[in-house]
């Protein structure tokens, strides 16, 4: 009972911290100089229109509804409806929508790992082709190459047509604690258990030692600290997500273990998913829930942001479009100052793998606007796109969301500047991208994730080892994948 009641304070207190998420910095609300003339102008035939939107509750997406609409519209007559909700609730209200074809929406949020399923099903309005069947409504000097190289993740892998207009893109990487890492009494302590000077862990083991170090210290010294945050909800796709997208690929099982050459999973079919790599990568990822703050097995990627930002943890896996906010808002963070971002620990060989293109290191993650074929207001939505992608925007919007989405951003000096209070992410992110890697283009993404997170949840409950679980999720994913027309 003891444990259990303070396992229930710990997570109020982390939930208490979760507003952040979604919190525009008042600092950041000029959204940027851009040709308002030409915006007006183009928007004349479309003046008193309302375009619908959806997406997901994250602060790039808050700082899109809250600074850049209100903007748009003041400048083009057009408004701009934005709901902004929760991941589950967004994807499912523009599913909906898109199979049935009401065209409740004129633009909806496209992450990068569902895109290729969106594709598909034909559910998306060709870009390239509306520019050349609209060439009055693209704003002078536009480039698609001004973009990063995420960008081409929305392209259509039959057409090479862009299909939505980026609107961020970030790493998930590995954030730590500047001030308990360069504090001169850990360090000498750390040492002298470990016998190796305390760094940002470049092996496994290096990342258990540290996450067993700072977990007793925390015990010792009587404060709330853990070594590490584990994204590890034993009911929520957010647990498989981090296996898949950041634990994998650092252990150097890539695209889920599935061979894409024959659509198979499974080591006796050609498959990665439950190798001796991949058993051993879940487990090392399940031995770290001992170190983890309690709420660990309830946190999904909003919560693990919110346990760091309370001080709770040394280190961990971060999505770091949430660093804006940690870096910077006093009232929901305890760490202002004092963190930085690393490479995460890798396998032998990792590194080579994604330097050669043959592999990545972790996840890069982001989304586009995207405009369904069903949209009643296509012309209006498609300027709204247009300001989307504008230059002129893109400072302000990185500052309040950690997120890039055009090359010139990062030598933009206010984003430089901000780069100091986010422990050198910028810097990290213009050096370090090219190795991380979004989501495997497969269109049977989410049914396949379906049928595979449940045996990850029970392996994270010790209903399962990580052995049984693996061998189970690799034949349920056959299974799936065959159901999906692959690998018969």
């Amino acid at each position: 009972m003891k444990t259990a009641l303070w396992k229930t304070f710990a997570l109020l207190a982390v939930v208490s911290m979760l507003g952040a998420l979604c919190v525009v910095p008042a600092a950041a609300q000029e959204p940027g100089k851009v040709d308002e003339a030409w915006y007006a102008k183009a928007a004349e035939p479309y003046k008193g229109v309302t375009i619908t939107g959806v997406s997901e509750s994250t602060p790039p997406s808050k700082y899109a509804a809250e600074v850049l609409a209100p903007a748009f519209e003041k400048m083009t007559g057009i408004k701009v409806k934005f709901e902004v909700t929760s991941w589950d609730q967004m994807y499912d209200k523009e599913m909906k929508d898109m199979e049935a074809g009401t065209g409740l929406y004129d633009f909806v949020y496209l992450e990068q790992d569902i895109v290729y399923a969106y594709m598909a099903r034909n559910f998306l309005v060709d870009l390239d082709q509306m520019m050349k069947d609209k060439p009055e409504l693209v704003r002078p000097g536009f480039n698609w190459d001004d973009f990063v190289a995420f960008a081409n993740y929305f392209k259509d892998p039959k057409t090479g047509h862009m299909m939505g207009m980026p609107m961020e893109s970030f790493l998930k990487t590995v954030v730590y604690r500047t001030d308990l890492f360069g504090d001169p009494k850990i360090k000498e302590a750390f040492k002298a258990k470990y016998g190796y000077e305390l760094a940002p862990a470049t092996t496994f083991q290096q990342y258990r030692d540290i996450a067993e170090f700072f977990t007793q210290w925390g015990k010792d010294n009587n404060m709330e600290l853990w070594g590490t945050v584990v994204q590890a909800h034993t009911g929520h796709v957010a647990s498989w997500y981090e296996q898949v997208e950041s634990i994998l690929p650092a252990f150097g099982v890539y695209n889920w273990g599935i061979n894409k050459d024959n659509w198979k999973a499974c080591v006796a079919n050609g498959g990665q998913m439950n190798s001796d790599r991949a058993k051993e990568a879940l487990t090392w990822w399940l031995g770290n829930l001992k170190y983890a703050p309690p709420e660990a097995t309830s946190s999904t990627w909003d919560e693990i942001a919110a346990s760091f930002a309370a001080g709770r943890a040394a280190m961990g896996w971060e999505y770091c479009e949430n660093l804006g906010w940690i870096g910077r808002d006093e009232t929901k963070s305890k760490v202002i100052g004092k963190f930085a971002v690393a490479l995460p620990p890798l396998y032998k060989g990792v590194l080579e793998d994604a330097k050669a293109g043959k592999g990545y290191i972790g996840y890069y993650d982001g989304g586009a606007y995207a405009i369904p074929v069903g949209s009643k207001n296509k012309e209006a939505a498609f300027l709204w796109l247009m300001y989307i992608g504008d230059p002129g925007i893109q400072a302000g919007w990185a500052i309040a969301g950690t997120r890039i989405t055009m090359k010139a951003t990062l030598d933009d000096p206010a984003v430089k500047e901000m780069d100091k209070q986010l422990g050198g992410y910028f810097t990290f992110y213009k050096e370090y991208s090219s190795l991380f890697a979004g989501a495997p283009p497969f269109p049977f993404h989410a049914s396949v994730r379906e049928v595979v997170a449940p045996f990850f949840f029970r392996a994270i409950t010790g209903e399962l080892t990580p052995s049984d679980a693996l061998d189970q999720a690799c034949a349920a994913a056959e299974e799936e994948l065959v159901r999906e027309g692959y690998g018969k």
